[in-house]
């Protein structure tokens, strides 16, 4: 019997970096997509603006994209000839300290090993199984749980990725490899005592020794635009400005994909879930928020430290011990006087950024979920702690508390840019303990945003692995992209 006629073979609501993943996939499968976008512009947290000068272009949101670069899915996609392109600091990643040495994230494991000392050897054992390991797992890891086709390489990256960074910190003697692995793992925007924040800690810095930490040229929105121009160019259609807040908006089709948040999926199509399923989405976790400031500068940043001028993050924390309090004050509804913030300096290496001799700069720190409070003081007397004379080169500043993270992109639940807190009970299970996290209760429906597997950051597998699923049980057809590698 004949298929109904549909408008279009897939709609994604939601064009930030899974959505588009979501799209791009279907579209390369022959379907008719169609993409919707809220916004007058594409990319969700891929969005760029002279948000404070003319001629000083921001990030709005995402600014550094170690899991751009790393990117299993994104890696098979021909971007570089959609106007994308990266630079890459020479430094990744610098972690300053008070009295003490500076320790720094490189792409040579040797060279970041050298700076932490006695912590040489461990740091290269480490650092060095990981990487081995990584191309056999990264799919794995970057993806909803399931049996490994390497199971003993992700076993071996298990033992230490599903230990608390506070645990795994006991392995180094120095203060710049605890600080190091705290400030990587204080990414992961929950107490530090938690199980698997050392998973994080692990995946960004094994992206930055095999990739790097990549500042895209042009902008965050670089790579927004550039996946966009490679799904029209299939084919596939993109609609700006069409705000879903029901399902009688929306065109006919074989299967819906949201790339949206348990909230905004309730409030859209709640009514057609079974009673489980909705009641187990009404209890998803959201996470801390985060308070952001931009500024123009009049020059670059004058770190005491060479070497954190040299480099595309700042983690801003100090010791260990200092990072795991400020991450537990937050957790428990404080906001620190001394808070664990990071902070981007794009125009060092991106002179598209800024007028010529002027700089930009981006922070966050992290804050509880829906907090109103200005951080600017905190986070700015942090940079001046390692950077004095900060605050005279400040030509202009714009700042965004929690809930107008929230107001720019509704997928940003009280600030919380990682689309639900990502602990040990919304690891791998995020939105809900199914079968396959990205399947809703209703046929032909698909929830494909950061809430589900592997969660927040720029990557696109969250897509990718729900429009697989799709593509499986709507259309009957099986995508192998990731198997060929």
């Amino acid at each position: 019997m004949a298929r109904e006629k549909k408008d279009f073979d897939a709609i994604v609501i939601g064009s930030g970096p899974n959505g588009l993943a979501a799209a791009i996939l279907m579209q390369q499968k022959g379907l008719s997509v169609l993409l919707l976008e809220g916004k007058s512009e594409i990319g969700g947290g891929l969005r760029s603006a002279e948000l404070t000068l003319p001629g000083f272009k921001h990030d709005i949101c995402s600014a550094i994209h170690p899991l751009a670069s790393a990117s299993p899915f994104f890696k098979t996609l021909p971007l570089a000839n959609h106007g994308l392109s990266y630079i890459y600091p020479e430094i990744d990643a610098a972690h300053p300290l008070e009295h003490a040495n500076s320790a720094f994230l490189c792409r040579s494991i040797d060279e970041t090993a050298q700076h932490l000392g006695a912590d040489e050897k461990a740091y290269k054992k480490l650092m060095g199984s990981v990487t081995k390991n990584w191309p056999l797992i990264d799919a794995d890891v970057l993806g909803p749980l399931h049996f490994p086709k390497h199971p003993l390489a992700l076993a071996s990256f298990g033992l230490d990725a599903m230990k608390p960074v506070t645990l795994l910190a006991k392995s180094f003697k120095t203060k710049q490899a605890k600080a190091l692995f705290a400030g990587m793992a204080a990414h992961a925007i929950q107490p530090l005592t938690n199980m698997a924040t050392s998973a994080i800690a692990l995946v960004l810095m094994a992206a930055g020794h095999l990739q790097g930490w990549p500042v895209p040229v042009g902008g965050s929105n670089s790579i927004a635009n550039a996946l966009a121009s490679y799904f029209v160019l299939l084919g596939g259609k993109i609609e700006t400005n069409t705000y879903v807040t029901s399902l009688h908006q929306l065109p006919s089709a074989y299967a819906l994909l949201f790339d949206i948040t348990p909230k905004q999926l309730l409030q859209i199509a709640g009514h057609k879930f079974s009673s489980i399923y909705k009641w187990q989405l009404e209890r998803y976790r959201y996470g801390l928020g985060v308070y952001k400031i931009d500024w123009a500068l009049d020059e670059a940043i004058p770190f005491t430290s060479d070497g954190c001028r040299k480099a595309g993050t700042i983690h801003l924390g100090n010791t260990l011990n200092e990072i795991r309090d400020a991450e537990q004050q937050t957790w428990n509804g404080k906001h620190p006087d001394k808070p664990y913030a990071l902070l981007a300096q794009q125009s060092i290496f991106d002179s598209t950024r800024a007028p010529k001799g002027k700089h930009t700069a981006w922070a966050y720190c992290h804050v509880p979920n829906g907090s109103k409070h200005n951080m600017t003081e905190a986070i700015e007397k942090q940079v001046e702690r390692y950077a004095p004379g900060f605050r005279d080169i400040i030509l202009a500043k714009h700042t965004m508390d929690a809930m107008e993270m929230e107001e720019y992109n509704p997928n940003y639940i009280g600030g919380d840019i990682n689309g639900g807190v990502i602990d040990i009970g919304q690891l791998f299970t995020r939105p809900v303990l199914r079968y396959s996290p990205y399947k809703t209760s209703e046929k032909g429906m698909y929830i494909c945003s950061s809430s589900t597997p592997p969660g927040g950051g720029v990557h696109g597998m969250c897509g990718y692995y729900a429009a697989k699923k799709a593509l499986k049980d709507v259309f009957d057809i099986t995508d192998d992209t990731l198997e060929r590698k």
